[in-house]
């Protein structure tokens, strides 16, 4: 007698194994049986013709907000994903000291949630009382640490600076994050020292933690940014996690990402993941230094509308303006420019008979108050890219977006990726260019980022693990969301199990919340 039972399905194991025919047996939030269970009682879903794998970890998320705005993460869910991983590129919810200053390092901050909490174990109790649809993990974002001690500045750290951040670290880590991220590219921790990280680590060497780095150079530079982090790993003794490993400039530099990483294999615990979409996305006004955000809204008008500041501001190296190609930066739909969104940079100064970097500034200038939604997109990466890195064994997929809904409080926001990141890394590895099996890519989406965090009993299916399980179709499992169109429900996915409850059952959902906070 089971809660429940999956029948008729092809059950992939997320161990790599490649599908068989099983019923699964389910007894409250655990997997009690897998075979053939013909003659068991129970709650039946119908699993015929479809795959059924375990539910997907998306292992580089920046949720921690939209989670507690809308629980029910509906973009997420319709993709089969049953975890994820929050706290990345150095952006997140804690430690908070300045809630002002701290949404400089929070994706898709609405005032719906204020941000009345400090510490890991606040936000982790606000987003439990919050009762997600899906499990959460956390990683301890290096921004944070940086604006509550250091603010918002480029210099790197004093030594009082970072023994306060490292006991913040370890606070946090002892309150149930999983490791250390950094997002040395952005602003907020660009005057962040090699050792300054380095030095960071040494918590989570002592509790075989991850640290996961969004690397300092993405662009021009790439592969060194690469090294960066490699060498602060190996000097630090720890496990690493390349965020987005494939970088924004070139076949020529993600083939020596690529070979720095076999390399590196060889005496470190390293793997990376990379999104699935064919741009970057960041804010427009992560072209600025940190020094000229320091003083809230007015303060940048003021720096703005100043020459002198413009020349100074133009020596950054952004985000957005290495290499300074404004063709491949485009402004996405905004209210306050209704002529511009869906154009690149190059296009809109041309007419306003500007520069890049002045059109840039003017912008953001002329939407000053409404600045954190100016969004664009960075054309940077093909599909042969995609080919090669889904093929490494080292690869697993990841959204690096926000969860969302077409409905309910986040109606009409986006966030590129959140509604086809899991459906396009499918469709497109295993039916469209036959990069990988069905096993190994139920494995990259489950398996493989459960054994980088060191999750027990998720990730795989065998008696006595969670059931966190996802049913599919797995030729009709595709993304449906387009480059200007990007709040569309993929397709293809039936069922959703969270910690054994159906959160979707037969396409649609149930209502079900059943995910919960995994606390390290």
């Amino acid at each position: 007698m089971f809660d429940l039972l999956i029948r008729g399905g092809a059950v992939a194991d997320g161990a790599g194994r490649e599908p068989t025919p099983a019923d699964i047996g389910i007894v409250g939030d655990r997997i009690a049986a897998i075979g053939d269970l013909a003659g068991s009682q129970g709650e039946e879903l119908d699993a015929t013709g479809l795959l059924v794998a375990p539910g997907f970890i998306d292992i580089h998320s920046h949720s921690d907000y939209t989670l507690l705005a809308d629980p029910r993460a509906v973009s997420a869910i319709y993709q089969g994903v049953t975890t994820e991983v929050v706290g990345n590129c150095g952006h997140g919810c804690f430690p908070i000291r300045d809630p002002d200053l701290a949404l400089k390092a929070i994706y898709g901050y609405s005032d719906s949630v204020p941000l009345d909490w400090n510490s890991a174990s606040g936000y982790f109790s606000r987003l439990e009382q919050a009762e997600p649809a899906l499990n959460v993990v956390s990683m301890v974002p290096h921004g944070q640490l940086r604006l509550a001690v250091v603010g918002l500045t480029d210099r790197p750290s004093t030594e009082e600076e970072l023994e306060e951040m490292s006991q913040l670290l370890r606070t946090a880590l002892d309150e149930g994050a999983w490791g250390l991220s950094t997002g040395l590219e952005y602003a907020t921790e660009a005057g962040a020292s090699e050792s300054e990280v380095t030095r960071l680590c040494a918590p989570l060497a002592e509790r075989d933690d991850l640290y996961v780095c969004h690397a300092r150079y993405r662009d021009a530079g790439a592969p060194e940014g690469v090294a960066e982090a490699i060498r602060t790993a190996r000097v630090a003794g720890v496990r690493l996690q390349v965020s987005h490993l494939v970088p924004r400039s070139g076949d020529a530099d993600m083939e020596e990402c690529l070979e720095l990483v076999d390399e590196a294999r060889r005496h470190l615990d390293v793997a990376f993941d990379l999104h699935t979409r064919l741009f970057g996305f960041t804010y427009l006004y992560s072209v600025l230094p940190p020094w000229a955000m320091a003083d809230g809204p007015q303060g940048l008008a003021s720096v703005l509308a100043d020459a002198d500041a413009r020349r100074r501001m133009k020596s950054f190296r952004s985000i957005l303006s290495a290499g300074g190609d404004w063709e491949r930066i485009v402004l996405l739909d905004h209210d306050a420019y209704p002529d511009y969104g869906r154009r690149s940079i190059r296009s809109i100064a041309a007419e306003r008979g500007q520069e890049g970097l002045d059109c840039i500034y003017d912008l953001l200038l002329g939407a000053i108050e409404t600045m954190e939604s100016l969004m664009v997109l960075i054309d940077c990466h093909n599909a042969g890219q995609h080919r090669t890195a889904f093929a490494h064994p080292l690869s697993m997929p990841a959204s690096d977006a926000t969860t969302m809904a077409p409905d309910g409080p986040l109606a009409g926001k986006t966030f590129h990726g959140a509604y086809t990141w899991a459906s396009y890394f499918y469709n497109f590895s295993v039916n469209q260019e036959g990069v990988l099996t069905p096993g190994e890519a139920a494995h990259r989406l489950s398996g493989l980022p459960a054994q980088r965090l060191g999750l027990v009993d998720r990730g795989v299916l065998k008696q006595g693990a969670f059931a966190d399980i996802a049913v599919f179709d797995p030729t009709g499992f595709r993304e449906k969301a387009t480059r200007f169109e990007p709040n569309v429900l993929a397709e293809g996915m039936v069922h959703v199990l969270v910690n054994g409850q159906p959160v979707l059952r037969a396409g649609s959902l149930s209502g079900t919340r059943s995910g919960r906070v995994l606390r390290r």
